[in-house]
């Protein structure tokens, strides 16, 4: 017992390094290199848009073609040489024009693709259910801390230095990250598959649920900032900090669920899609910065709860055999998401508008929330009674 509690802490301990390293940079990354693009290189709004969507596609390459068909071995040495790589984005992005900076962004995209589904597995292979689901709400809770301080590093040297230099003083913590992916574990699973994943109803259950709230993300992560500089005519530095407030009641909303796991998932599905339909209902309505901050904290709520929920119905979904395909063809779909959602969305602004454009996208919210409810509302898998998942221990 006392090697196991030891074992469990230094892997709560290293996945919470790696993931503040990893997502940390990803976000001022996925954040920066827009206003990089738009107010240093003078892009516009469209190519602001694809931009973005290359580093996606490049992660999508790696999660949907090459991580679910690599041996636990070669996928430790890729997520190591990930983290080194990154290290070099970081130096090209200071010194981009606009050649390098399309360089940069696909290369950031192919490390990225190698060390997010990673990362997930490593939260989730845990036999014992509560231990497992605990731990991965752990490694959300690691997200939400790293999108609160790394946001507000990012606030703090926006204010003292241009959009470049924030690149360079983001390669400490990338360092910290590869130090960290040196002693991250990778256990061997015997007979790992990929066979019959795509039809499996726990990765179907989570796409469609992780669909109800990435889709109106994919287009806040790009285009926040540039909306809240053209609606309220605020400066670089305070249009960035809504982030903050944002990802303040996210990592409130997981540090909750790892302390006080949800037995049952339904209800604060529904509530959190309820709240993300609701302010993109609100969005052309807003009146002063001080309620679109108000807003964004509200939309901290189901930004905090959904992700862990869909890894979770993952890991109650699928065998041990099939979560590291799952998690990686899992990864791949949002990074559909993400490539398709600010593309189209750049567009759509060009003819009505942010606040109408954020309106729209209640709609696939709506839709992928009736899919999910009517496919697999009764599920007793992923929705199961409070004494159903007391007494269970998932494989």
């Amino acid at each position: 017992m006392k090697n196991n509690s030891i074992n469990y802490i230094y892997m709560v301990i290293t996945i919470l390094v790696m993931t503040f390293s990893m997502r940390a940079t990803n976000n001022m990354i996925i954040t920066t290199v827009p206003l990089l693009a738009k107010i240093n290189l003078h892009f516009s709004e469209f190519f602001v848009g694809i931009i973005s969507t290359v580093i996606y596609l490049f992660t999508f390459i790696v999660t949907f073609y090459i991580n679910p068909r690599l041996n636990h071995k070669l996928r430790r040495k890729l997520f190591i040489g990930a983290n080194i790589a990154l290290i070099f984005v970081l130096l090209s992005y200071f010194l981009a024009d606009a050649i390098i900076i399309w360089i940069s962004s696909a290369v950031a995209g192919l490390a990225y693709g190698v060390m997010l589904p990673n990362l997930i597995t490593s939260s989730s292979l845990l036999k014992d259910q509560k231990q497992r689901e605990r731990l991965i709400s752990i490694y959300s809770v690691g997200l939400s801390l790293s999108l609160i301080l790394g946001p507000s590093i990012e606030d703090y040297l926006l204010t003292i230095v241009g959009y470049r230099y924030v690149f360079l003083f983001f390669i400490p913590i990338v360092f910290a990250g590869f130090i960290a992916s040196l002693f991250i574990k990778f256990p061997e699973t015997k007979n790992e598959t990929r066979k019959s994943v795509l039809k499996n109803d726990g990765l179907k259950a989570s796409i469609l649920t992780i669909t109800t709230y990435n889709i109106p993300f994919a287009a806040l992560s790009i285009f926040l900032t540039l909306f809240a500089i053209s609606r309220f005519h605020v400066s670089g530095s305070v249009a960035y900090s809504p982030y903050i407030y944002f990802f303040s009641v996210s990592f409130v909303t997981r540090l909750i669920m790892t302390a006080r796991p949800f037995k049952s998932i339904k209800l604060p599905l529904i509530f959190s899609i309820s709240i993300t339909g609701l302010v993109l209902l609100l969005f052309p309505f807003i009146p002063t910065f001080t309620v679109f901050i108000l807003l964004m904290m509200l939309l901290g709520i189901p930004h905090g709860s959904i992700f862990p929920i869909s890894t979770i119905m993952i890991s109650r979904g699928t065998t041990l055999e099939q979560r590291s395909a799952a998690n990686s063809y899992f990864m791949a779909y949002n990074n559909i998401l993400f490539m398709i959602v600010p593309l189209m969305f750049g567009y759509i602004v060009g003819f009505i508008g942010y606040e109408d454009s954020f309106f729209v996208l209640v709609i696939p919210v709506i839709i992928s929330a009736i899919y999910l409810f009517k496919i697999y509302g009764g599920n007793r898998i992923f929705f199961p009674s409070n004494k159903n998942i007391s007494a269970n221990k998932s494989t």
